[in-house]
């Protein structure tokens, strides 16, 4: 499998020009990026920084206060993870409404145009509390519409009840009546949610009789089974290449294994990548058909950990080691994305450029594929109070919100970089340099790796440093970072064993060239042989051999 290089962009905020950023502001306030903005030059921009493929989120139509009760929805601009039309996209996103698929297609084929594949949310476990297909296609049955409500649980039916109780909230629900409850999107069965809870969501019944000590009942094929299976076709039909699978572990792997080859028999190639937290199921979802799994509590957090809670950097083999070589494949890697908090954020390490060796080891390390979130590559802080979404170091995905440093870049559609700051434009060279190499070089790409960590002795400071070899035939890196805030002369030892394993050649005196930088070095490329780099604070190098 070739490297992939995966940039998500959020087209409500990636293409909102306005600059008006009103608190809790409305789109007419404060505006709302459109597939039309996403233009040819957005997408050569982002092919140009590396990437192989665009996670396009929100596309889906989702609940919004405008066409929603704002009592069971998250901000003014909703949640995209509450679908209330699974046959539709997002009309916010639309220039013209009434052709708004029309336009989500027209983006698609720019998209492939510009050497990208395409990306979008498949949130198969829940669905907005409102949910009502209007754009289906004629014959397809909606969602809940032959359900019995009077059946707590039931393989015929789509969603789960709560007979015999109303829902309700410690807040107004503003006319908003659901009687029999249903069950909310994050397994919480109860009528009466918490403002913690999905409460604007409910959970898709796949068979699994959760009050029944989880008794599977699958045969025959459930219901909700064979509507999600064609909901991916319809997608898969519309010419994108693959699916994030929102919370994957939440739904029965069966379905998967079962929907996988019924999409794959038609679309060989889909891409199916799971959000899954669970190390104890990665096993099965593999075997089940996905091509990769977020890497969240393993490598996510460690990298984080060492990053800005001082944990010590010889941990990060742990991470890749727990995997064995052939899960390892399948495992993504990432600093940022929707869910998380921008590392230029005050709850994360305050400056995107202090992230450069967590970056560095999260994109060469491995095979596995690498993604960024869009103004990750311009140090975008997330510190706004948007309105639903305070200060909390995210930027918000339930409000009308236009990102400061994507405008700057973005300067009204020309992507030119106009008014970018120095600081973005270095941050933003380190990831196009970066990804770049990452997409292209063969040893990052398809090599071998040799963690040499380990044999690291005096000079070589395991809580701060880490390095790690790469080796394809005929190319060589040797990559070394450095977590500390100080300059660091940092003393690397090749051990005897990796020349073995790698099947490397011995050169005394060699010369290397660091393919971020350009710096030149001569090291002792030798077995055992031990050399001294020197590195800026919180920098890493990527040393080919010649």
């Amino acid at each position: 499998m070739s490297k992939l290089i995966i940039y998500q962009l959020f087209p409500r905020l990636f293409a909102n020009y306005n600059e008006t950023r009103k608190y809790n502001g409305d789109k007419e306030e404060n505006g709302c990026g459109r597939f039309v903005d996403i233009n040819e030059r957005a997408l050569k921009a982002i092919a140009d920084l590396g990437a192989t493929h665009v996670w396009y989120t929100g596309v889906i139509r989702h609940a919004t206060a405008a066409f929603n009760n704002p009592a069971i929805t998250k901000g003014k601009a909703g949640s995209p993870y509450a679908i209330t039309d699974y046959y539709d996209v997002d009309p916010d996103l639309a220039k013209n409404e009434a052709k708004r698929m029309q336009e989500f297609e027209a983006l698609v084929k720019r998209t492939h145009d510009a050497g990208l594949q395409v990306l979008i949310d498949f949130v198969p476990n829940h669905v907005a509390r409102q949910y009502k297909s209007l754009c289906k296609p004629a014959g397809v049955e909606d969602l809940g519409e032959k359900d019995h409500p009077e059946w707590a649980f039931s393989p015929l039916n789509n969603f789960y009840y709560l007979p015999g109780e109303r829902f309700t909230m410690d807040k107004d629900l503003q006319g908003y009546d659901e009687f029999p409850a249903k069950v909310t999107g994050n397994d919480c069965f109860t009528s009466h949610p918490s403002e913690n809870d999905w409460y604007e969501t409910v959970k898709l019944n796949y068979g699994v009789f959760y009050q029944g000590g989880r008794e599977k009942q699958f045969d025959p094929v459930p219901n909700t089974w064979t509507k999600m299976r064609d909901i991916l076709l319809f997608w898969a039909d519309k010419g994108i290449d693959g699916v994030r699978v929102d919370m994957a572990e939440m739904v029965p792997v069966e379905f998967f294994a079962w929907a996988i080859a019924a999409v794959r028999k038609k679309h060989k190639k889909f891409l199916f990548i799971g959000e899954c937290y669970d190390p104890n199921q990665y096993n099965a979802y593999l075997a089940a058909g996905f091509d990769y799994l977020y890497d969240k509590v393993g490598m996510y957090d460690y990298l984080r950990g060492v990053t800005s809670k001082g944990w010590p950097a010889e941990g990060i083999t742990n991470q890749w080691m727990v995997h064995g070589d052939e899960r390892l494949k399948h495992m993504l890697y990432f600093l940022e994305n929707h869910d998380e908090q921008r590392i230029a954020s005050g709850f994360f390490c305050g400056s995107g450029l202090c992230a450069e060796p967590a970056m560095v080891v999260a994109a060469t390390l491995n095979r596995c594929p690498v993604m960024i979130y869009s103004g990750q590559e311009l140090g975008e802080r997330g510190m706004d109070m948007e309105g639903f979404s305070g200060i909390d170091g995210r930027t918000t995905i339930f409000d009308y919100w236009g990102m400061k440093s994507i405008q700057a870049w973005a300067n009204k559609g020309k992507f030119d970089g106009a008014h970018m700051s120095e600081a973005q434009r270095e941050i933003r060279e380190f990831y196009q340099k970066l990804l770049t190499l990452a997409r292209e070089n063969k040893a990052i790409r398809n090599g071998a790796m040799y963690d040499i960590t380990y044999a690291q002795g005096e000079g070589f400071d395991k809580r701060q440093h880490f390095a790690f070899l790469r080796h394809a035939k005929g190319e060589t890196l040797l990559v070394v970072v450095n977590f500390h805030d100080r300059e660091q002369r940092i003393k690397v030892r090749i051990p005897n064993d990796a020349f073995v394993y790698l099947g490397l050649e011995e050169k005394v005196g060699a010369h290397a060239t660091d393919l971020l930088r350009g710096g030149k070095y001569d090291i002792d490329f030798t077995p055992d042989g031990v050399f001294e780099i020197v590195l800026s604070a919180w920098k890493g190098v990527i040393l080919k051999i010649k």
